[in-house]
């Protein structure tokens, strides 16, 4: 048996058992949902096809309680609700995942939320993340060209022993689609610009070179990722922390 409370923002997991079923789960979701959640969460661009309003630290505590299910994950995923879909990025089992799998599932984005997840939770832990993260950036689609900047941010920060080089390839994919003026993009490439920069001097100083080549082209949207990587990049408090490293 499983008991469950929400509260506001935050969310408990009482008693439970590792073991739930699909039918429980989105039993689960309805009993919590919540309208004025979801109505919050379309101020802030979460629009996929079906919300339930539920918010993501109880949604971590469940996917702890689950543990990894790459078969539940896949049949979550089907249900195509915001809360299904990130929980099933949040248990599924990284080596489990497959090539066809993950081009499905980042075709089927529709929130940037849901990119952002499924990426941090799942698709960077994949052995396809650093081929993915340079496809999908040349990609047409929105959240597939997103989702492609978003591995590049996240293996900064999460692949610790990623040589410089890996990394030095991406800033001419960044060069080369700042001038996206799409918002999911252009935010997710300042995104990658930044974090790549943190890793350490040598990569702080050749993000900077990209930034500056962005600032002399013709465009709003890479003047105003670069502006904005070039005013983290250059701060006292990056600076102090790369000098300590």
């Amino acid at each position: 048996m499983h008991s469950f409370i929400l509260t506001g923002q935050k969310s408990k997991i009482l008693t439970g058992v590792y073991a739930m079923s699909y039918d429980e789960i989105i039993a689960l979701f309805e009993k919590n949902a919540n309208p004025e959640n979801v109505l919050g969460m379309q101020r802030f661009g979460i629009t996929a096809k079906k919300v339930y309003g539920i918010p993501i630290p109880f949604l971590r505590g469940l996917a702890k309680k689950i543990g990894k299910d790459h078969e539940l994950a896949l049949r979550l995923w089907e249900n195509q609700s915001r809360e299904t879909r990130i929980l099933a990025g949040m248990i599924d089992s990284p080596e489990k995942v497959t090539e066809t799998q993950i081009e499905r599932w980042v075709s089927e984005f529709d929130s940037w939320e849901i990119c952002d997840g499924s990426c941090m939770n799942l698709f960077e832990k994949t052995s396809f993340s650093w081929d993915k993260a340079v496809e999908w950036s040349s990609r047409d689609q929105e959240f597939v060209k997103r989702a492609g900047f978003v591995l590049m941010a996240r293996l900064a920060v999460s692949d610790k022993k990623a040589r410089d080089e890996r990394f030095e390839i991406f800033f001419p994919i960044m060069l080369r689609e700042a001038n996206d003026n799409r918002n999911f993009v252009k935010k997710a490439v300042n995104w990658a610009l930044r974090q790549i920069g943190k890793r350490n001097e040598a990569l702080r100083a050749k993000a900077l070179n990209c930034a500056r080549s962005m600032m002399s082209l013709d465009s709003t949207s890479a003047r105003w990722i670069a502006a904005d990587a070039i005013r983290e990049l250059e701060s006292e408090a990056v600076k102090k922390r790369l000098q300590k490293m």
